[in-house]
């Protein structure tokens, strides 16, 4: 019997008993949102009496979902297979398993993740005659996924952007874009919530039944929703309005993926009858951290009133340390650790590094390597990312279905089969005239007229996916891998690919872990939902994928960890360095340069997350200089930095000179170290005076920005270190930017 009142704080067991009706619970760093969210699914099933296949709870990630899960049938075992914990995507996924003919696709139809979505978008321009270097795949693609996130279809798109020149390509690719999907039986990401909300709005029917099957919802992370999110989130709760969301709208950090933090902070004025519960007891931090971090935070407008405290003691001060160079920085960082270590204080396993952006990295990788320190750089790639995998699943999927085209090119080359660019291009053309798929059509290449090496290796490509059909019917997914490998000779050609022994040991071990992969899934299948299958594995697997660094549980080795402050979220460590806390890198100069106060906001957002991730001790460092694209660049420290409270900082030691050259005689193991040099305390030091490079532009120009787009200059004038440049964009208004920060281009 779980005893709410033991084990749970006051507000905790507020949040857990408001069941009814919208809520909001406000949930800061460290405040145990997830505890309190677990508990709520349980009170619902131990005390209320609800069944528990009328819960529903949404994360953002897999492992949230696990975690989740995992947390409710330990205190509950028994609603362990009834109730539905899963991320947006996977639901709309489950969904359209059975609704997905009502909107004109096939039961077998596709993910396209981001190398078929390249793909399609490539072939759109080459078509098109869409110059990629003015039009980006990359940006066509968030362009699209941006008007999904705010269900616009492409005939909303054209609409809004009806007589401009510079977006119609964007117009013109997205339109084709959908065609090529519905064509290819496939859907993208954006399209599986996008779908859903279609078939809630077409079917009424439809909706009514997930509304009765889902009467209490529950929303993780609700700060980072976005347009479709919310909407699909509304439409299910609108029938019971039993809609509880947690999150904090000071931790709100993915604008850039289409996050609005509008969802959280209007929540109130959406559901006028919304109870709000605030968690704001944090139980990881010290009070000085938590300090600091308040106050930073504080000077953002757009946000709900709320500040962490604790019960802990209130630790060191917050340490901050300016140093010549970014190597010298990272020459200190990596002295600092280690001497801790060495001195029995902490293990390297306690230590993060939090990084603005992933180009920061490398000095922190030279300096570890140099003094043998082990670290782990996250990226959070995926692993169906890899060119390896995404090969190896061609091929799968190409002999269990055949259908799908970008696939087919994909891999009808994978071994070298001597057909060129142009003998594809007249074979495609073949396929679509006659209305049969790529694979098809290579079985009949003479009648696409291609003869010779080209044809001989379109017929040999045909009759060895079909062999390799009937040879894999009925085989576990992890035999019919090894099968595939073997007659499509893909070792050899790995082998023949790589360049080193151990990239090629790399490539085999990402496969080996696909073959595990489909061992535990085959395992763990409830045979009660039907027959294991390669589809099946596919959707449940290739939807979000998996992020190889960030899955894996980086305290079980002791290793200093690398990572941009985006993939700490949700993380905690005994001891952060915060980096490159400097104008220009935090907030970063687009922030800047912008004039809106809300990017300005989200950096600072950010900094309240890295701040957060800090249990014990928190280092701040900045660099007087960088070299950046050829050229030095001299910075200030981040104005972050000097909204914190000046009497919890420690500026007593600043290094200078943290880095010499230093000549290794062959079997020396002395590595360089840092010379730190008294300073007076507080005194932040400013770079040097960097001398302005006069615009190629003069009032009256127009002008590109990489935001607002074309506008008019209408004033430029010398602001010492850099020009300030009034603008007049198009749609957008009047601006002032720095002239260094903006980057404008002359049109």
């Amino acid at each position: 019997m779980i005893n709410f009142e033991e084990e749970l704080n006051n507000r905790q067991l507020e949040a857990v008993r408001a069941t009814e009706g919208p809520v909001l619970i406000l949930a800061g760093a460290g405040s145990g949102k997830t505890r309190a969210l677990t508990y709520r699914a349980a009170y619902l099933m131990e005390e209320l009496g609800v069944k528990p296949w009328s819960i529903l709870a949404l994360t953002f990630t897999n492992k949230a979902a696990r975690e989740m899960k995992e947390r409710v049938a330990a205190m509950c075992p028994e609603a362990m297979r009834d109730i539905t914990v899963s991320t947006f995507h996977s639901l709309c996924l489950r969904i359209l398993f059975t609704e997905a003919d009502r909107l004109g696709y096939g039961r077998n139809f596709e993910i396209a993740d981001q190398t078929d979505q390249r793909a399609i978008v490539r072939e759109i321009c080459k078509r098109l005659q869409i110059d990629t270097k003015q039009y980006k795949e990359k940006s066509l693609l968030n362009v699209i996924s941006g008007a999904k996130d705010e269900l616009k279809t492409p005939e909303d798109f054209a609409a809004e952007y009806e007589g401009d020149f510079y977006m119609k390509p964007y117009v013109e690719v997205y339109r084709e874009y959908q065609k090529t999907l519905k064509a290819n039986d496939q859907m993208d990401f954006d399209d599986l919530i996008l779908n859903v909300i279609e078939l809630f709005k077409t079917y009424p029917e439809v909706l009514e039944y997930y509304q009765d099957k889902f009467r209490y919802i529950m929303v993780d992370e609700y700060q980072d929703t976005n347009r479709a999110q919310f909407v699909l989130i509304s439409l299910l709760a609108k029938k019971y309005k039993n809609l509880c969301v947690v999150g904090d709208d000071d931790q709100s950090i993915y604008a850039f993926r289409g996050a609005d933090i509008r969802n959280i902070l209007d929540f109130e004025k959406i559901y006028k009858d919304a109870y709000v519960v605030r968690l704001e007891q944090n139980y990881r931090s010290t009070s000085n951290i938590l300090s600091v971090a308040n106050q930073v935070i504080a000077n953002n407008r757009g946000r709900k009133a709320k500040e962490l405290w604790t019960e802990a003691e209130e630790g060191r001060k917050i340490r901050f340390r300016q140093l010549d160079s970014a190597a010298g920085e990272a020459a200190f960082i990596a002295d600092d650790i280690r001497d801790t270590v060495e001195a029995g204080r902490a293990h390297y396993r306690d230590f993060a590094i939090l990084m603005r952006t992933n180009v920061q990295s490398k000095e922190f990788e030279d300096a570890f390597r140099v003094r043998g320190i082990d670290y782990d750089l996250v990226k959070g790639l995926r692993f169906w990312d890899t060119k390896v995998i995404k090969d190896v699943t061609a091929f799968l999927l190409t002999v269990a279905i055949g259908t799908n085209d970008m696939r087919t090119s994909r891999i009808i080359n994978i071994p070298k089969r001597g057909i060129g660019a142009a003998s594809l291009e007249k074979l495609t053309a073949f396929a679509a005239s006659n209305g049969i798929s790529l694979l098809e059509a290579c079985g009949r290449p003479e009648n696409a007229g291609i003869s010779g090496k080209a044809g001989k290796g379109m017929k040999e490509f045909h009759d060895m996916i079909t062999d390799l059909r009937d040879r894999t019917s009925g085989m576990k997914l992890e035999d019919m891998l090894d099968e595939v490998l073997k007659y499509t000779d893909y070792m050899t050609y790995l082998a023949d690919e790589a360049d080193t022994t151990e990239k090629y040991l790399e490539q085999e071990e990402y496969i080996n872990k696909l073959r595990d992969s489909f061992i535990e899934y085959e395992a763990d299948f409830d045979p009660e939902t039907g027959e294991p299958s390669l589809i099946d594995f596919m959707r449940m697997n290739g939807v979000e994928g998996t992020t190889v660094d960030m899955d894996t549980d980086p305290s079980n080795d002791d290793k200093v960890l690398i990572m941009t402050m985006h993939n700490s979220k949700g993380l905690e460590f005994p001891r952060v360095y915060m980096v490159g806390m400097e104008e220009g890198l935090f907030p970063g100069y687009m922030a800047i340069s912008s004039g809106s106060e809300g990017d300005i906001e989200e950096e600072r957002r950010l900094c309240y997350v890295g701040i957060t991730r800090a249990m014990e001790e928190l280092t701040l460092t900045c660099a007087r200089s960088r070299m950046v694209n050829g050229e030095t660049r001299y910075a200030t420290a981040s104005r972050f930095v000097k909204e914190m409270p000046f009497g919890l900082l420690d500026m007593n030691i600043t290094p200078e000179k943290t880095e010499r050259p230093v000549r290794f005689r062959d079997g020396s193991t002395a590595v360089p170290r840092t010379v730190p040099k008294r300073r007076t305390p507080g005194k932040i030091q400013l770079g040097k005076d960097m001398t302005p490079v006069k615009p190629d532009y003069v009032s009256g120009d127009r002008v590109r920005h990489f935001k607002f787009g074309e506008g008019i200059v209408l004033d430029i004038k010398d602001g010492g270190k850099d020009y300030e440049v009034t603008v007049d964009f198009d749609g957008h208004g009047v601006k002032k930017m720095f002239a260094g920060f903006a980057k404008l281009k002359k049109v």
